[in-house]
């Protein structure tokens, strides 16, 4: 796991933790493959770790044993584990498109075989589901900004939040679009740039100080929020005239 450029403590929780499933789970487990920021040794502080843990069955019983060290991962590392059956995988891509085709491009296998090598969600599948996630996007964030905009400081936790599915779902529309980009985020920045080409820079680089330092200046929680929902509802608008 040292290859990949993680912080020393990460990298000693997530091998104990392989090596605690190991023990715990047996013949039953099939892999773990870690995803999103950390896959890319791309972590951040505030950034939960985060595994998927395929197995041939859920037995309540190995389950158990397993326990005690996924809390202390978690405890340490903020370490969140999703546990898959083998047999959901396609079921899961199709229902979850757009993580999934997110988890397709960035994930690492820390032991098992690649349950990802060849996950293709259908291309209708993957639509409906940025769709239903860009919507989602824009009506929690709608939801969060009239609750918490006369506390502006408590903003800069939600504009961090919201850099994730934003650029997960950017990745998708332009992979659906027939383009891509090296990142998700150089993919929504390469979209923010074509709907907004004077003003996206701002914001997003407020996204990204949201994510790295948890603060923003007082006046950027609610614009750069108001912006992000904006720029959600046009990619959502573009998302609707995929075909």
């Amino acid at each position: 796991m040292s290859d990949m450029q993680l912080p020393q403590d990460v990298d000693n929780a997530l091998a104990d933790f392989v090596d605690a499933a190991k023990s715990a789970l047996g013949p039953e487990l099939v892999s773990v493959v870690l995803f999103g920021s950390a896959a890319e040794g791309k972590l951040r502080a505030s950034s939960d770790v985060n595994l998927i843990v395929i197995l041939n069955r859920f037995d309540p019983d190995r389950i158990d044993a397993l326990r005690e060290p996924l809390r202390l991962a978690h405890a340490l590392i903020q370490l969140s584990a999703m546990f898959l059956l083998e047999s959901e995988i396609a079921s899961a891509a199709e229902a979850f498109a757009v993580k999934f085709s997110d988890i397709a491009v960035r994930h690492r296998v820390l032991t098992g075989a690649d349950p990802f090598l060849n996950l293709a969600p259908t291309r209708p599948a993957q639509i409906g589901r940025l769709k239903q996630n860009l919507l989602n996007f824009i009506l929690r964030m709608r939801e969060r900004y009239a609750l918490l905009s006369l506390r502006e400081e408590q903003l800069a936790t939600v504009v961090a939040d919201a850099a994730g599915p934003l650029r997960a779902a950017a990745a998708l529309l332009l992979s659906l679009e027939g383009r891509a980009a090296k990142s998700p985020k150089a993919a929504l920045e390469l979209l923010a740039a074509e709907i907004d080409p004077a003003g996206w820079r701002g914001p997003l680089e407020c996204m990204s100080k949201a994510r790295e330092e948890q603060t923003l200046r007082r006046g950027e929680g609610t614009t750069t929020l108001l912006y992000l929902i904006g720029l959600a509802q046009a990619l959502h608008a573009r998302a609707e005239a995929l075909r």
